[in-house]
């Protein structure tokens, strides 16, 4: 980071804590995969924490609990359509798929029978049963968005009776382990901010218990730090082969039920985005009392931003965290990549590229890394799509209007490419010609001047 713009993050940080009147508030920024700012604020003069120290981080705590899931998935264990009961028998939501569990569609109560399971010990809660009440559906489960805490617990839960281990050892052997993410744990250690509560109307605190949760941990439970929360950032972003993939990550980045009318924010399987300062941004933000935090990073700036604030209410991690990635985005945006060319040729495939036509609207097909194809719709972008090869020799579309169809190279009898066809739609190298790969035929007279 350039000077100017380390003091302007470490400037913002310091509005956030001074106004949000917090006792600390620590900031840190990832760019390109790595840690490249960290920064922090306190009210103890010349003594601020650094980004080693542990905050509780609340509901970020559910995108961890959310990959686990999709590891099992990815694994062959579970499908996301499978109702709960199917794995975890015997709870109030059985029939909720673990799809809507992980996107807030199950239509379960938003938390547990008193007492407030935040402030109070686990041991209050011993069994799944003690979570939910007997009739626990607030709404028809997929018919809308309803955040609820006790059902990130059933899937913590899940997690636990098909790994036959402790939630928190699942977590840390497959994923803390793996990402180098040693201060992140179920419980604080030190060195770890205590946890306040300020006053409204003047400038007083109040100390916060610190209760372990017990089986409501995968709702909020974790400790961590603004360094392992980078290395969080990072792996959302790009993926790790040991955790879960990049494409897995995507998925789960994707609206998974209707945003709200304004398009404001939205819910993925267990990643959040939400429009701030006309960037698209992707993470999670999480509260537990004495702790608030925010993990946010723009896909379009390869920038993320971590905040942790030790105060109940009145500071605001998720705006500043959105702060400092527009700071960066803004003053320092990062160089794309230098073009370079296919590091080899397939001349069958670079035969395929250039323009086709569906009917008499023009497409091109273009060429790019690993066989990878991208239809471009010449008129417009409706029809934009990238697609992925596969070992069969057809190619599956990532995005648009073609995502999860198959692309088919069809050949003519001489073994020369015939058409493509896309999803049943037919792509010629003429407008509507050849006539006899047309579905319907062309009229015999072909083109005319009227």
């Amino acid at each position: 980071m350039l000077p100017e713009t380390r003091r302007a993050l470490l400037h913002r940080l310091a509005v956030g804590q001074a106004r949000g009147r917090t006792p600390s508030m620590v900031g840190a920024v990832v760019r390109g995969g790595r840690t490249v700012w960290s920064g922090a604020r306190s009210m103890i003069d010349g003594h601020a924490p650094d980004a080693d120290v542990q905050y509780r981080i609340g509901s970020v705590s559910k995108t961890f609990a959310a990959v686990l899931v999709l590891r099992l998935r990815d694994e062959g264990l579970v499908d996301l359509a499978d109702p709960l009961e199917q794995h975890l028998p015997g709870t109030a939501a059985g029939r909720a798929s673990i799809r809507e569990l992980l996107c807030h569609a199950a239509g379960l109560s938003s938390e547990t029978p008193g007492p407030w399971w935040e402030r109070t010990p686990g041991t209050l809660r011993p069994e799944l049963s003690d979570l939910l009440e007997d009739q626990p559906f607030r709404h028809p489960a997929g018919e809308r968005f309803h955040y609820s805490n006790p059902g990130y617990a059933l899937l913590g839960a899940l997690v636990e009776r098909l790994r036959r281990q402790p939630w928190g050892e699942v977590l840390r052997q497959e994923v803390l382990e793996p990402l180098g993410m040693h201060r992140t744990t179920l419980l604080p250690q030190a060195p770890h901010a205590g946890g306040f509560a300020v006053h409204p109307w003047a400038d007083v605190m109040l100390p916060e218990p610190l209760v372990d949760t017990g089986a409501m941990a995968p709702a909020g439970q974790l400790w961590s730090t603004a360094a392992d929360l980078c290395r969080w950032a990072a792996f959302l972003t790009g993926g790790h082969a040991k955790v879960l993939s990049a494409e897995t990550l995507a998925e789960m980045r994707r609206p998974a039920v209707a945003p709200d009318e304004e398009w404001a924010s939205c819910y993925g399987l267990g990643l959040q985005s939400v429009r701030r300062g006309g960037r698209l941004l992707v993470g999670h933000s999480g509260s537990m009392p004495g702790f608030l935090a925010a993990l946010w990073f723009s896909p379009a700036d390869d920038v993320a931003a971590v905040t942790l604030a030790n105060v109940t209410a009145g500071a605001n991690p998720s705006t500043v965290a959105a702060d400092l990635i527009g700071i960066v985005a803004e003053r320092e945006p990062a160089f794309p990549p230098p073009w370079r060319p296919l590091p080899q040729i397939d001349p069958a495939l670079l035969a395929l590229t250039g323009p086709w036509y569906w009917g008499p609207t023009p497409l091109a097909l273009k060429l790019g890394a690993d066989r990878h194809l991208e239809l471009v719709e010449l008129t417009g972008s409706a029809r934009t799509s990238r697609f992925r090869p596969e070992p069969d020799g057809t190619w599956t579309g990532l995005d648009g209007y073609y995502a999860g169809e198959p692309l088919r190279v069809v050949p003519a009898t001489d073994g020369s490419v015939d058409h493509l066809d896309v999803g049943s739609f037919v792509l010629t190298r003429q407008p509507y010609g050849p006539a006899e790969a047309v579905p319907g035929g062309v009229a015999e007279a072909g083109w005319q001047a009227m």
